[in-house]
């Protein structure tokens, strides 16, 4: 076990590879056959519920596949680079996600739960300025800011990169939906309001002045998107069904 990540390295107890006492092997009683009810696909978020030491060995797989794209790139990320950089047999990680796609779709999963909640400031207003300014300092963390522009990159030209960005951005949007929702209850803005739409308007300058002109938002920058997001909530501009 490292001492440093507390990860489960290669021949340690626990780790439970092909053959090894305590394995189902096909056709045997509780074995799951591709295309039946209930069938577990390599590399889907979610197939497995860690606890113990297989959560230790999922926080070190996608912390290190995290600092590959961080550091290198989607291009550079490969399973077996992420088992020795976590200290885990090569066989676990293939095993549990099957691909680097399906890697990189568990670490937007754990990063969407792992995310900061949404504040709560008693306004529309003010919720907003706060989900700019979270948003903003993702943006800016010299590890976050590169991880997000490299998978942003590979979901423009891979499919389950971007069903999985986009499953990740809807988890984040319908953390801060309440905010514009109770907003619309106060009566501080119009009923009918979109409130998905209002939130991803906040963000959207932020995200395209990064990838667009490579500019990292500053807090002027957060605090011109919410205050125009808001202001177009006000006038109306998000209420559908009119």
């Amino acid at each position: 076990m490292s001492a440093e990540s507390g990860t489960v390295g290669r021949g340690e107890p626990g780790l439970v590879g092909p053959g090894e006492p305590g394995t189902v092997r096909p056709g045997e009683p509780g074995t799951v056959h591709p295309g039946e009810p209930g069938t577990l696909r390599p590399g889907e978020p979610g197939t497995v519920r860690p606890g113990g030491r297989t959560a230790r060995v999922r926080a070190a797989v996608l912390r290190a596949a995290g600092d590959v794209l961080a550091e290198e790139g989607f291009a550079h990320l490969d399973l077996a680079d992420v088992a020795r950089r976590a200290e885990v047999g090569k066989t676990t990680v293939y095993r549990r996600w099957g691909s680097v796609t399906g890697l990189v779709a568990d670490l937007l999963s754990d990063m969407a739960e792992q995310s900061s909640p949404r504040t709560e400031t008693g306004s529309v207003r003010g919720d907003l300025r706060a989900n700019a300014a979270l948003v903003r300092r993702t943006l800016a963390d010299p590890r976050q800011g590169a991880l997000f522009r490299a998978v942003i990159a590979a979901a423009t030209c891979d499919v389950r990169t971007a069903e999985a960005l986009r499953r990740f951005y809807d988890v984040r949007v319908s953390e801060w939906v309440p905010c514009v929702e109770e907003g619309v209850a106060r009566g501080e803005l119009p009923v009918g309001t979109d409130a998905a739409v209002v939130v991803r308007a906040v963000s959207a300058p932020l995200y395209y002045s990064l990838l667009t002109v490579g500019v990292v938002p500053d807090e002027g920058a957060a605090v011109r998107a919410a205050e125009g997001a808001f202001a177009a909530a006000v006038a109306g501009v998000y209420v559908v069904g009119e």
